[in-house]
């Protein structure tokens, strides 16, 4: 029995021991000049300079730096506290790590611990876990077999659909799809959201429309997310949650 319960015993006190540090560096954050906001050309070069990834390793550094403490044993999330990682674009994980190392990313204590880790991490560590959750399947959200199981009404449906695709040239709301992919798989540095947690996609809108995260290259997100109600966000997360297990239900 203590044999078993210690992995679990040690992951729990690195993740605390990964907090304390995170916190540090909180506190130490706001002595530092503001890093420099990436250009489309700096984050393109940025990106190219990183080493080849490699996916075999990327899953060691999975393992050694306990991401699945957070993000799940294979990349898929078990709670909806945080992202699931499983299926993200190759140079979306990247930049994001670039972005918690510099500081450009730096929105609550999620984001403080994630920096504590990245700033850990060697360039070929990025470029391997990034390769490493490229090559995994398209996530399944916690929530989405709630979702399926009370499925979006009809009115429900055609109205996100809309917004999916279409986008509200009243509002001059962007279709998701015309960045995200019509099945939410991205493209670059546009991150894949199928099967994404809605509780992340959620919080992730709050804070590009509070102005609390900045680290969209374009204003893209920073500028959509003004436009969209309550309502619409939440309507948006369920449908991509959803994406994830009806796609592998059809798999089946």
């Amino acid at each position: 029995m203590i044999t078993a319960a210690f992995p679990t015993a040690w992951r729990t006190l690195a993740l605390a021991a990964a907090l304390f540090v995170s916190s540090l560096a909180q506190a130490s954050e706001h002595n530092k000049p503001a890093p420099k906001p990436w250009s489309p050309v700096t984050l393109q070069t940025a990106l190219g300079d990183l080493p080849k990834g490699n996916a075999a390793a990327g899953k060691a550094v999975h393992d050694s730096m306990m991401c699945a403490s957070c993000h799940g044993a294979a990349g898929n999330a078990a709670t909806m506290n945080w992202p699931s990682v499983a299926g993200q674009r190759y140079d979306y994980t990247a930049k994001m790590l670039l972005d918690y190392r510099s500081g450009l990313r730096f929105e609550d204590e999620r984001a403080g611990l994630m920096t504590s880790i990245a700033r850990l991490m060697t360039p070929q560590q990025i470029a391997d876990v990034s390769a490493y959750y490229a090559s995994l399947p398209k996530p399944v959200a916690p929530q989405a077999q709630a979702a399926l199981a009370a499925p979006l009404t009809a009115a429900e449906h055609k109205r996100v659909e809309q917004l999916v695709r279409k986008g509200d040239a009243n509002r001059l709301i962007t279709a998701c799809a015309s960045c995200h992919g019509l099945h939410g798989e991205g493209k670059g540095t546009t991150p894949a959201i199928a099967g994404q947690t809605t509780d992340y996609f959620i919080r992730t809108m709050r804070l590009y429309h509070n102005g609390e995260r900045q680290n969209d290259v374009y204003k893209g997100m920073s500028q959509f997310s003004q436009r969209l109600s309550d309502a619409d966000t939440l309507l948006i997360a369920r449908y991509y949650a959803s994406q994830g297990q009806s796609q592998t239900a059809k798999a089946d």
